[in-house]
């Protein structure tokens, strides 16, 4: 159940993405919000994170686990959190989705700041090698498990990059946050100071023999020269949520500025060059902000009586298996991961066709047209499998246009 589980997360992630990019999400939206499903999603991203700091390491030290492939851990270990939180990232964006989150919402903010603290731990000690960077022998071989623990650290870098788009995103609705989420983010976790973290270290920019590195789009490329000022998508998220938090009225009238925070969000101001306020010219208010905070002493947050929420999710997993990892270690090692060979054939086979043309074709809120006539095509060629026609006549109507093409395809 757990595997048709995540071949559904997978699908849907690959619908949201396609459906996205065409400007066509809001059904997904609808249907996710209707049938309360971002909670199960939060439910399950905490419970794989979870399974990989409790069970996983046990797992590996049992010396009757000797399996005959490493695919199945490889799917929880690396491909269902990184679906699930690509999933969260695509359509968080709305304010529907943030607020059917519910009470969740506490968890996938704690969720996001554990990810955002492995974040900034890892750059302050150099560590930002991503899976991109692994050659293809570093990759995991059956019963290699030393090379699938190295596999699920690379992942969890890029896991945490999506965490921060999360993040920036549930900030985008703090004026309609319930006080508990406020609470969380402001005062339990001190997300601000977090974030001035993130610009001084930016984990996704590194040197690498006089060049620079930056991390975009999933790889790691070098930056010429003249772009190596340019602002990329991550550093206008760190910007974007550090705008929110700090000038929003709600945000201020809850924080903090006492001395630690004051020198800590002073630090902005020397990254604040005329560069790169010209590709965020909203941080013109945020240069205004820090240069009044800097001669004044902000007025201490209200103390209003506030019951604070707790986590549910988190600590329920934590408390409901105290004590029982070992056990649950040993369990999978004989239910889950000893799968004969035709098994492993046939989970291979249903992976194989999650992420196969064809999926991604049904998936596609586009439905195909035929390259003659352009009407709604059911047939393609059979050759390439790379052009859609609705009738044989258009086929052969089309076939001198298409002829080198299918050739050099085939």
């Amino acid at each position: 159940r757990w595997l048709q589980q995540h071949e559904y997360v997978a699908k849907l992630n690959m619908h949201a993405i396609l459906s996205a990019q065409a400007g066509q999400e809001q059904l997904l939206i609808e249907l996710l919000v209707t049938h309360a499903k971002i909670p199960v999603l939060i439910g399950e991203l905490i419970s794989v994170e979870i399974w990989k700091y409790k069970v996983f390491p046990v797992l590996c030290r049992l010396e009757d686990f000797k399996p005959s492939s490493t695919i199945p851990i490889y799917v929880v270990v690396s491909r269902k959190g990184a679906s699930i939180i690509n999933l969260l990232e695509t359509v968080f964006f709305y304010k529907e989705i943030c607020e059917s989150a519910e009470d969740n919402l506490l968890d996938l903010i704690d969720y996001c700041h554990r990810k955002l603290t492995l974040l900034v731990g890892r750059s302050a000690n150099g560590q930002t090698v991503t899976l991109a960077e692994l050659h293809p022998q570093d990759l995991p071989s059956p019963g290699s498990m030393q090379e699938l623990q190295k596999l699920a650290e690379t992942m969890e870098f890029e896991i945490s990059l999506k965490a921060l788009s999360v993040l920036r995103f549930i900030t985008d609705q703090v004026e309609s946050l319930p006080l508990s989420a406020l609470t969380r983010m402001l005062n339990t976790h001190n997300l601000p100071c977090l974030l001035v973290e993130l610009v001084e270290h930016c984990p996704w920019s590194c040197w690498e023999a006089g060049k620079l590195k930056k991390f975009e789009n999933g790889t790691w490329h070098m930056v010429p020269p003249e772009d190596q000022v340019k602002m990329t998508k991550l550093d206008g998220q760190v910007w974007l949520a550090l705008l929110n938090l700090l000038l929003t009225p709600e945000c201020q009238s809850k924080y903090h500025f006492d001395g630690f925070n004051k020198s800590q969000l002073l630090k902005l101001r020397v990254f604040l060059t005329d560069t790169l306020i010209d590709q965020l010219p909203n941080l013109v208010e945020m240069q205004r902000f820090l240069s009044h905070l800097a001669v004044t002493e902000p007025p201490p947050p209200k103390k209003d009586l506030v019951l604070e929420q707790i986590p549910f999710i988190w600590n329920h997993i934590l408390k409901k298996n105290a004590g029982k990892w070992e056990a649950i270690a040993k369990h999978q090692v004989k239910q889950v991961f000893s799968s004969t060979e035709e098994e492993l054939k046939l989970q291979a086979h249903r992976w194989s066709q999650i992420y196969s043309l064809d999926m991604l074709e049904a998936l596609a809120p586009d439905k195909p047209r035929c390259a003659a006539c352009g009407a709604g095509a059911a047939k393609r060629c059979s050759r390439c499998r790379n052009e859609w026609y609705c009738t044989r006549a258009c086929q052969v109507q089309h076939w001198q246009k298409h002829k080198a093409a299918c050739n050099l395809m085939a």
